[in-house]
């Protein structure tokens, strides 16, 4: 993540954990000859810089469905030429895109996932509570279902299903039915209305703790707009089956659902399950993975302090260290 400016013109860039990431990174990459690492979140390109900096034989293969990041990451990394490959994917699709460019292994995979700076503070994207603007929230603006569509046309019990889920909002089913109510007299369009709906219909003492009331409703109909725990669940394992032996995959996660899939996802893959009192891993049964973090790592009061945004980062890392096909 990225801090900007408004209608997101870059003021200071600051990705989230950028030193850890590299030192993670490192051991995949140094001394390799002409290693690939995949970002498969781009964004405005302040990790892929830095990857392209310190590594000077690396290159990056740069995924992001956002066509606008894609640009204006490709504007900002033109000096780097052909060490970067930008393309316009999610990053579930990751084996396809390397398939497609003739990568048979990689040396690292990078995740900085959720809600990027440059769609989270231009506000005509529709992510953010505090501005208004149309109810879109598409990562991709080019296809898909916007956040309106999805509250003019989802049952009261869908809508409150979403928000429970995607966004832990104890009052889920009072939010839904406001809103089913509201559409009744005019379809939903605008996020100010939206984050006034929600503020109104929760009781007056949740409103004076805990931030915004609307967070929470407005994290839920981006996730399902943009379907973003069923593309990490599939992104995941496709990312560590193009690691190469000694390969890397580093996950940023900045809430609980998105940390959870990570954890379990990464987990799964180092342990093994095997009957208890075996004095031996046998042969071709060890892990795939190594974890490289002891449960997820926070960022630092110094680093959070310079860059707000990292305030609820989680992250989670691991080596490949069994070749299984």
């Amino acid at each position: 993540m990225e801090q900007q400016g408004a209608e997101g013109a870059a003021y200071a860039h600051v990705p989230v954990l950028l030193e850890r990431c590299l030192d993670l990174l490192a051991p995949a990459v140094e001394g390799v000859d002409a290693p690939v690492v995949v970002d498969a979140t781009l964004g405005l390109g302040g990790h892929t810089e830095a990857l392209l900096d310190r590594f000077p034989a690396v290159r990056v293969v740069g995924l992001d469905r956002d066509p606008e990041a894609l640009e204006r990451s490709g504007e900002r990394l033109a000096a780097y030429g052909d060490r970067l490959t930008a393309v316009h994917a999610v990053y579930d699709e990751v084996g396809e895109v390397l398939e497609r460019l003739g990568v048979e292994r990689v040396a690292g995979v990078l995740f900085d996932l959720g809600v990027s700076s440059l769609q989270l503070d231009a506000a005509r994207r529709g992510f953010a509570y505090a501005q208004d603007a149309p109810l879109d929230m598409r990562m991709d603006p080019t296809r898909g279902t916007t956040a309106a569509e999805v509250l003019n046309t989802y049952s009261a019990g869908e809508l409150a299903r979403v928000l429970r889920v995607y966004g832990e909002e104890r009052f889920a089913k009072r939010i839904a039915d406001a809103v089913v109510r509201e559409r009744a007299v005019a379809p939903l369009s605008s996020t100010a209305r939206l984050a006034e709906l929600v503020r109104d219909a929760v009781p007056a003492a949740t409103r004076r703790t805990g931030g915004h009331p609307a967070k929470r409703t407005f994290q839920a109909l981006r996730i399902e707009v943009n379907a973003e725990l069923e593309v990490l669940e599939r992104a995941l394992p496709a990312a560590v089956d193009a690691l190469a032996l000694g390969g890397r995959v580093v996950v940023l996660a900045y809430q609980s659902l998105e940390d959870r899939i990570v954890k379990q996802a990464l987990v799964r893959r180092a342990t093994v399950d095997l009957p208890p009192g075996l004095p031996v891993v046998p042969a071709g049964m060890e892990p795939e993975l190594r974890l490289l973090t002891r449960g997820a790592e926070l960022a630092t009061d110094d680093e959070v302090a310079a860059n707000p945004r990292a305030a609820s980062v989680r992250l989670r890392a691991a080596e490949r260290i069994r070749e299984t096909r």
